[in-house]
């Protein structure tokens, strides 16, 4: 299918083709033979295993280490909340009291006892159960700081899944115009070595240096391409110290080398949650969004921390209260030299402090613990205009891309090929200039480009809105019949990925 030099001089020679104009039909239906070819070719080696975007989150999901960490954190509070909320253990004091030193004798002197004492302290109001109660709202923060986790995993996976995908679909793109480009600058040397049409050594040299730069680009391409595989790799690689825990864990994706990673051909597309609310032409106020962001998992975690550190001000008050201690003692006396016996002592008492100077101590502890309270409602004051502006600036940019999709589908692409087409059938008329149909097909080459970049900045979007409403989408599923678990729902947003 493919027409050589060698091939073209060969017919020129036997004088098969008379014309300039019909040598340059004969371009140009190789050109179109090859195009029709190139893109029936499939760019994805054989023995490679395309990685789908559902499967590098799910994989980056379920071996993240940040995750395990988290369910033993939490484990660990509640170990402590249980701990809390226990009295001090009892204090046994053994003494030997009273003994005389000029002799030592355990007889000679009344007051000389055996003594075993036991104190237990009781302390101020409620303070225990109170310190129980909030390492136990502390403990419950941790599930929604994994769903948040799990969100942002799914996001970032997502995003250097999509940004792998345009190097590697630009590639593939390179590649095909690359041969195409290969084979203009056949026809053109053949064409200049024949002497039929007007093609100059300078449309051999422009030829052969469109060439060199799509080989640049390649290169350049091949780099990013190793990049985003490398930090992609980060989060599907399986790393354990335990060798036993290694041997019996199933990975979820077959193993893969970094540098020979391969991705879905099709390009995902993911289900944008809110999609009314996004696409509105209308921005909606700040109150109207807060119901929709106030759910983020992350929210939800600050107010676990909120309503922990108000149950600090209670503790803080309950130390207007006494402390209180109860202490018995009994003491063994030894029969005295004449051999008469001596009664035991027994002793009982209470202990409790006087809180009577608060200004400096008590009064200030409570203060302490209302600002700190404060302090964080202002980091979930911060935290809601982060997803806000996240918000404000996702919009905006998808309603622009949204824009230029159009334009590119209903103008500029069309144009293009319509300029590459027109450029063609002018230069096989010998109404046009080589160097002209080699810029149009650099154009047309750059324009599917561009449009394969807006197609991937579209989902990467999709991906960070909804990030911001998964919370919304938890709190539907509660209201459901199916009871959410974990994230796992944010998955199904990726059903049609075209795997």
């Amino acid at each position: 299918m493919f027409l050589n030099n060698m091939y073209l001089t060969k017919i020129f020679s036997n004088n098969e083709f008379s014309s300039k104009s019909t040598f340059k039909i004969v371009a140009v239906l190789s050109l179109l033979c090859f195009s029709i070819y190139a893109n029936a070719t499939n760019v994805t080696p054989r023995e490679a295993v395309p990685l789908s975007i559902d499967q590098a989150i799910k994989s980056a999901q379920k071996n993240d280490p940040w995750l395990t960490g988290s369910m033993h954190q939490q484990r660990a509070v509640e170990s402590m909340s249980t701990m809390a909320d226990t009295l001090p253990d009892p204090k046994v004091t053994l003494s030997l009291a009273n003994l005389p030193t000029d002799g030592f004798d355990f007889a000679q002197e009344g007051m000389t006892q055996a003594k075993v004492s036991i104190a237990q302290m009781f302390p101020r109001g409620d303070v225990l159960a109170l310190k129980s109660q909030q390492l136990r709202i502390q403990s419950e923060a941790f599930p929604f700081q994994r769903q948040n986790r799990e969100a942002k995993v799914a996001t970032t996976v997502g995003s250097l899944w999509l940004d792998a995908y345009r190097v590697q679909q630009s590639i593939a793109l390179i590649e095909k115009n690359r041969a195409l480009f290969e084979q203009l600058t056949d026809v053109a040397e053949a064409s200049y070595s024949s002497a039929l049409g007007k093609t100059r050594q300078q449309d051999i040299v422009r030829a052969q240096l469109e060439l060199t730069r799509l080989e640049d680009r390649l290169e350049s391409l091949g780099q990013l391409q190793n990049r985003f595989n490398g930090m992609l790799s980060q989060w599907l690689t399986q790393v354990s110290f335990d060798n036993k825990d290694a041997a019996h864990k199933q990975p979820l994706i077959a193993e893969f080398s970094v540098y020979h990673m391969v991705l879905s051909q099709t390009m995902p597309q993911i289900d944008l949650l809110n999609s009314e609310l996004v696409y509105s032409s209308r921005w909606h106020t700040s109150q109207e969004l807060l119901p929709y962001l106030s759910q983020h998992p992350s929210i939800l975690a600050l107010d676990k921390k909120v309503s922990a550190t108000k149950t600090g001000i209670d503790i803080a008050k309950q130390k207007y209260l006494p402390e209180w201690g109860v202490s018995a003692s009994y003491g063994y006396r030894a029969d005295d030299l004449m051999g008469r016996s001596r009664a035991d002592l027994f002793s009982l008492g209470v202990t409790f402090d006087l809180p009577l100077f608060t200004h400096n101590r008590q009064d200030q502890e409570v203060q302490s613990a209302i600002s700190t309270t404060e302090a964080v409602k202002t980091e979930k004051l911060l935290l809601l205009r982060q997803l806000l502006g996240a918000y404000s600036s996702g919009k905006g940019r998808l309603l622009s891309l949204k824009d230029r999709q159009k334009l590119y589908k209903s103008k500029l692409l069309p144009q293009i090929h319509d300029q590459a087409e027109a450029s063609l059938t002018a230069y096989t008329n010998d109404d046009g200039d080589f160097s002209e149909v080699v810029r149009a097909r650099i154009a047309v080459l750059n324009a599917e480009i561009d449009e394969l970049g807006i197609n991937v900045e579209e989902q990467k979007i999709l991906l960070e809105l909804n990030y911001l409403f998964i919370g919304s989408l938890a709190e539907s599923a509660m209201r459901g019949s199916n009871k959410i678990q974990n994230i796992s729902m944010y998955q199904s947003q990726f059903a049609k990925n075209g795997e």
